[in-house]
């Protein structure tokens, strides 16, 4: 099962989701429309001074009138919560008493957690997503939420930090990061939205159960709508637990394969046993299919419960565990902070890639095997790991200090789009004082030195990991913000093809923070109505790969195939109509696709720029922010240690 298959798997889980959702929905109108035959029927009884009042167990009138209201009650409650979680992953944090880790933080636990969210973002290629502490919570867990990759955040109890060493740490949040990548997030979310929907009956109850009256008959309704809501409690957590529990699995699954250290998820669920992940704050019943760990008490309905057994996913990883959970006692709470190190580069020692990351010189181009580039979206390997690693290292301390203040994260996205050329530069220099102050271009200046050295295949990673500090600018910055990088890009007459990418990333990472607007959804099952999209973009991959007409044409003829289209063919456009713009509104098209139709597009895009068996650092950014406007992060071109050839493993 690749990363398209279990997108599609949670799509099809979301429509599970909906089954389910109706299937419970029908049950408590039938609990309800019963409860108020019998006791207005009672009622009736009671007015006719005890007279024998007929019982009939249909009656059109009630039934209608129930139906629809609890329809109201439960349709209006789900879009409600729904509604309210379309801010995306920081909302679900911070109802759950999160706390946001500034980028900045030194604090040498948090320290810990954002390098390790730091190395399996540049890993996966996923933007950085906002990572978050539970401060009031002294269990053992964590979760992933947000509707897309660009708004996720990943949030930790401060058990979790203080409990938990570095590798123990490293193979949770790779199973958080597996849900960010499987498409779980989304599902999770509509989850949480639709059990609110089902239990807000028991809240219509409570008020009803206050009314007065002594000929009143709507607190007997309202006890039996509490009673209906406990049936909704019911069904919300049997829909949980249908939905969330082989996920868990697949998710540690695929975090061992991430990390290549079954030893490191092994012992922070045997440290679970010891010392529990029960979760203390008042909505984790809302979301106990999101955690890491079981977050509510033990069930008596194991069957029900969202999370599998613990020993089952312990041997899941390790069968040689001996089945025995380590004593509370023994595990000191603070064990990793007394020995941790400051996570510099002497962590590492420089390795080639390092070297040549900051050296100065131009890599050569990169080979890569087409088809070995599909199998590694949403599976980094332990290679892609320590690439991760050795890059966040190997950045200059001026660097690293810059991607972790707002003001130093801006500086640094101008300082690499200032033009090579002089005279030019010098220009946009002075530009950059008129548009934002002398600060800004003293800030662009100090970092110069260590900014112009990067090379290429570092500078799309980096903009991935300065996205969190560039959230934290206040929000009446963020316009002037990008007025000043759309000045920057267009202020030497042209866009190039990074100018492009950065801002194509910038905006997919920073739009949805600083003006939220309802998460996109799926609006396209068929091929035929992109086809003109797919042909322009297909079209600029062909013509950035060569000069030679012929072998335009040759790549185009390679990778068109593989889209798969049945319903016509593809024509290829000239270079002059395959403009930047016209790329960008191909894009926003193409990203409202299913997941299968986004694996043609990108194998086909893969084997157009793979078509001479070399893939150019030009074609790779292009390739790189079609991946991640199609919400299909690639993890990062990896050399071998011979350098022979490059993989993409």
């Amino acid at each position: 099962m690749d990363f398209f298959d279990r997108q599609d798997q949670a799509r099809r889980n979301t429509k599970k989701l909906v089954v389910y959702f109706v299937l419970a929905v029908a049950c408590i109108i039938a609990a309800v429309y019963l409860a108020c035959v019998l006791i207005f029927a009672g009622a009736a009884g009671y007015h006719h001074q005890g007279r024998a009042v007929e019982l009939a167990l249909w009656n059109s009138d009630i039934f209608f009138y129930s139906a629809m209201g609890t329809l109201a009650v439960i349709v209006c409650g789900s879009a409600y919560q729904i509604s309210a979680l379309s801010g995306g992953g920081s909302v679900v944090a911070e109802s759950l008493g999160g706390r946001l880790i500034e980028p900045g933080s030194a604090k040498p636990l948090e320290r810990k957690l954002l390098n390790i969210v730091e190395e399996m973002s540049i890993a996966s290629g996923v933007p950085m997503p906002k990572v978050y502490v539970m401060d009031g919570e002294s269990g053992i867990n964590a979760f992933a939420a947000g509707h897309a990759p660009s708004d996720a955040a990943v949030a930790v109890t401060r058990g979790c930090i203080e409990t938990l060493n570095r590798d123990e740490l490293q193979g949770v949040i790779g199973h958080e990061f597996s849900h960010i990548l499987n498409g779980d997030m989304r599902l999770n979310l509509r989850l949480m939205g639709i059990i609110f929907g089902i239990i807000c009956l028991a809240t219509i109850g409570r008020i009803l159960l206050r009314t007065r009256g002594r000929k009143n008959p709507l607190p007997l309704l309202g006890l039996a709508l509490i009673v209906i809501g406990g049936l909704g409690v019911f069904f919300g957590r049997l829909i949980q637990a249908a939905v969330s529990r082989q996920r868990e699995f697949l998710a540690d699954a695929s975090s061992v394969q991430f990390t290549r250290n079954p030893g490191g998820l092994s012992h922070a669920l045997q440290k679970i046993g010891a010392v529990g992940s029960k979760m203390e704050s008042e909505h984790a019943a809302d979301a106990c299919h999101m955690f890491f760990g079981n977050g509510m008490s033990s069930s008596l309905f194991e069957a029900f419960a969202t999370h599998p057994p613990l020993e089952a996913r312990i041997r899941a990883i390790d069968p040689t565990w001996d089945g025995k959970f380590p004593k509370a006692a023994a595990i000191e709470a603070n064990e990793e902070s007394r020995k941790l190190k400051a996570e510099t580069g002497s962590e590492f020692q420089l390795s080639q890639f390092q070297l040549s990351a900051f050296a100065g010189r131009r890599p050569a181009a990169t080979v890569v095997r087409a088809q070995t580039v599909l199998p590694s979206l949403g599976q980094p390997t332990p290679l892609h790991l320590r690439y991760a690693e050795e890059m966040r290292n190997s950045f200059p301390e001026n660097i690293t200090a810059a991607t972790r203040d707002p003001a130093g994260a801006a500086a640094l996205i101008y300082a690499l789009l200032l033009s090579e050329d002089e005279t030019m530069r010098a220009s946009q220099l002075d530009g950059l004082a008129k548009q934002g102050g002398e600060n800004i271009r003293a800030r662009v200046v100090a970092l110069l030195p260590d900014v112009t050295p990067i090379a290429t295949r570092v500078r799309l990673p980096l903009v991935n990991l300065v996205v969190p500090a560039l959230r934290q600018m206040p929000p009446r910055e963020y316009p002037e913000f990008t007025r000043t990088l759309k000045w920057l890009v267009e202020s030497d007459g042209q866009i190039d093809l990074f100018e492009f990418v950065l801002q194509k990333i910038l905006q997919r990472n920073l739009a949805a923070h600083f003006t939220p607007r309802r998460p996109p959804v799926a609006q396209f099952y068929t091929l035929k109505p992109l086809l003109p999209d797919a042909a322009m973009l297909f079209s600029a991959l062909a013509n950035t790969s060569s000069a030679d007409d012929a072998e335009v044409a040759k790549a185009f003829q390679t990778g068109a195939p593989y889209l798969r289209a049945q319903e016509g063919g593809l024509t290829l456009l000239p270079r002059e109509q395959c403009g930047l713009a016209q790329i960008d509104a191909a894009l926003n098209r193409l990203a409202l696709a299913v997941p299968q139709i986004k694996r043609n597009l990108l194998e086909a895009s893969v084997r157009i720029v793979g078509a001479d068996g070399v893939i150019q650092e030009r074609e790779a950014e292009l390739l790189r922010a079609i991946a991640d406007s199609l919400d299909c992060p690639i993890p990062p071109f990896v050399e071998t240690e011979d350098n022979s050839e490059t993989q993409q493993t």
